[in-house]
């Protein structure tokens, strides 16, 4: 079974279920998946933050990171914003992916974040944030997707992968 199947079935498995929850989905190579649920109905569902853990990536090569930020930016079109690489660090092995612009609302901004490391055991991880408009700092903010959306994320992050 693949990981996107692991993860569709698990979600309908938890329709229903006591939240929080964290699926986790692997693979052979020791990819896994993990997605922090706080609800799951039949459509859609509402998590803080979904990580990847990728063991290839670990010291990868920094060139390897660009590229794969550049992909994911290039093919993940379908979020409420679009994303762009923001920041290097080639130092700790680190690109910062941010919404490319933020939402704004008249209460403050909300975008989307992702960092891919190839410290530690490599990773990738997506969350949500907002900040409120006179307020300094910014809080944390559920992420919310049709099963559909959520299974084409996963499937495009496992595709674009280095």
């Amino acid at each position: 079974m693949s990981i996107r199947d692991d993860v569709e079935a698990q979600l309908k498995g938890l329709v229903g279920a006591a939240m929080p929850a964290t699926l986790q989905a692997s693979d052979a190579t020791g990819v896994t998946v993990y997605i922090d649920l706080s609800a799951v109905d039949t459509m859609s569902c509402q998590f803080s933050e979904l990580s990847i853990l990728v063991p290839s990536l670990q010291n990868a090569p920094f060139d390897k990171l660009k590229k794969w930020a550049a992909d994911l930016s290039q093919r993940i079109t379908y979020l409420l914003e679009n994303i762009g690489p923001l920041e290097f660090d080639p130092a700790n092995g680190q690109v910062l992916i941010r919404s490319t612009p933020p939402h704004q609302l008249a209460s403050g901004t909300q975008y989307y974040e992702i960092m891919l490391s190839s410290s530690g055991n490599g990773n990738f991880t997506l969350r949500r944030y907002k900040s409120v408009a006179g307020q300094p700092g910014r809080i944390a903010a559920d992420l919310q997707m049709t099963h559909e959306v959520l299974l084409r994320l996963v499937e495009d992050l496992l595709d674009t992968m280095p």
